[in-house]
């Protein structure tokens, strides 16, 4: 059943300028994004000051970024939703799939801060726009693994079978996981046997599709270790849970959340506007400090305890993570979707 959230308006935003929607703007745009503390956060740190801003208010269409994919190909000529928030990977088959509208940066009033890796193009026009980075990392109850874990080889520790969570491919995090302990185990092979074996012996718990179901079945004590958000984790440490975090020995991948305009819309003007009140370092650093997302403009400062908890860690910048090339994930995720279908999920 479709859900949707009516966001009232009691926020401000510093800067934004409130002219031109006055005679024809909307009463309402809707805007897909995630739910739990993803979306509270959207809603806070950008829809609220959105309508403050322009009067027009947000409904939320919540989901998970292949749900929403699903819903813009359904809507195709008549669509419902405005603005869509996507992760990467998931937003280059929105691309594909021609149901995004192009994003005229220059119309956008704080596009100029955006970094550079952040404006997302398909030849010469922009299809997406990031709202910051995270990254999946190794996350574990620390009442029961009292050594903080330095390998991604822990995840088949006899000591955690059946207590084990891992991403499945109808979670954004799914197909680019598998590919990245592939290579993280020396698996080199385009038919990723190896790594397919390993996974097919791991005594999980939880194969989850969404990033709420791994943080509730962690809340529950359902599951012992697994592989996390930074965001997800965080969120729970900070909720005075026994939980810890790490980056092991292998490292982690980095991906985003984006956003883009709706091909079709009916409120492309309210659209981009949304999108900018993204993109000032108000709403930046306000996403940032609760979800601990990598912020995607300059001009953000954050205090060091919050600096730590960024994908990049104390120090670190988007140059240090490591980004997949998207065309060679969703080039194989079919074939990868299909294996574990057949053979993980059954």
């Amino acid at each position: 059943m479709k859900k949707t959230i009516l966001l009232a308006t009691v926020a401000s935003v510093v800067g934004l300028p409130q002219t031109g929607l006055a005679q024809t703007a909307p009463q309402s745009i809707t805007v897909a994004y995630y739910g739990g503390n993803w979306g509270e956060a959207f809603d806070a740190c950008v829809a609220k000051p959105f309508t403050k801003a322009t009067g027009i208010q947000v409904v939320a269409e919540i989901g998970n970024s292949t749900t929403t994919l699903s819903k813009l190909q359904q809507q195709t000529g008549n669509a419902v939703i405005d603005v869509a928030y996507m992760d990467g990977g998931i937003s280059e088959i929105a691309e594909a799939a021609g149901v995004l509208e192009p994003i005229d940066l220059a119309e956008l009033s704080n596009s100029g801060a955006l970094l550079p890796q952040a404006a997302y193009k398909n030849g010469d026009h922009v299809f997406a726009v990031s709202a910051g980075y995270y990254s999946l990392g190794l996350i574990y109850n620390t009442s029961e693994v009292t050594e903080a874990p330095k390998s991604w080889e822990e995840l088949w520790n006899d000591a955690y079978a059946g207590a084990v969570a891992i991403p499945s491919p109808n979670n954004s995090a799914g197909v680019p996981f598998v590919i990245f302990l592939a290579g993280a185990f020396g698996d080199a092979s385009e038919t990723m046997d190896a790594t397919f074996a390993k996974l097919k012996s791991l005594d999980s718990g939880l194969l989850y599709d969404t990033s709420g179901a791994a943080s509730n079945a962690f809340q529950s004590n359902e599951i012992v270790i697994g592989a996390h958000f930074n965001v997800g984790a965080w969120d729970l440490i900070d909720a005075g849970l026994p939980i810890g975090f790490v980056v092991p020995k292998e490292g982690v991948w980095a991906t985003d959340a984006r956003m883009h305009i709706v091909k079709g819309t009916k409120n492309a003007e309210a659209a981009a506007k949304f999108i900018d009140t993204a993109l000032t370092p108000e709403a930046a650093t306000c996403l940032a400090e609760k979800l601990y997302l990598g912020p995607a403009i300059t001009g953000v400062t954050l205090s060091a305890d919050v600096e730590r908890k960024l994908p990049w860690g104390t120090g670190g910048s988007i140059e240090t993570l490591r980004l997949f090339d998207w065309a060679k994930v969703n080039a194989a995720r079919p074939a990868i979707t299909d294996r574990w279908n057949r053979e993980i999920a059954n």
